[in-house]
């Protein structure tokens, strides 16, 4: 691969991952019921002059988890019965929710998602949440899987 190929690749994993924070930004700020999480993002978008590729993930995500909601909940509640929704943290609420929109309602492979979700959930709740977000990504991924294939 040339240098130049390697940088471009770089420069679009960093943009989708700086999409990927937006998009947790504000989901998770609309956790607190000020304004809607794609209002919030549209703030944060016209406040920095972004990649627009990390723009276009940040709102495709924050889109799949408006749209699909309850069945993201309904799939948490599915696959980790032992961590009610609303008793998680709102960060983790939030971690989850566009985790889940991502592996199930856009064109990323399950396993890049999966990777960068559980890295985002270190970073911005901690082992015990990267841990679960690994477990319950794993197990949606299997099912969607097994659902293709058949």
């Amino acid at each position: 691969m040339t240098a130049d190929r390697t940088a471009g690749a770089s420069d679009a994993v960093r943009a989708y991952r700086a999409g990927r924070r937006l998009a947790l930004a504000a989901v998770f700020e609309a956790e607190f019921g000020q304004r809607p999480a794609d209002a919030i993002l549209e703030r944060h978008l016209a406040e920095t002059e972004g990649d627009a590729r990390a723009a276009a993930l940040a709102r495709s995500l924050v889109a799949n988890v408006l749209a699909h909601r309850d069945t993201i909940d309904a799939t948490i509640t599915r696959t980790a019965p032992q961590y009610p929704v609303s008793g998680l943290a709102p960060m983790d609420r939030a971690l989850l929710r566009s985790a889940i929109g991502e592996v199930l309602h856009s064109p990323t492979p399950a396993r890049v998602a999966i990777a960068e979700w559980v890295e985002l959930s270190r970073s911005y709740s901690g082992d015990p949440m990267r841990r679960l977000m690994n477990g319950v990504l794993g197990r949606i991924a299997n099912t969607v899987d097994r659902s293709s294939a058949s």
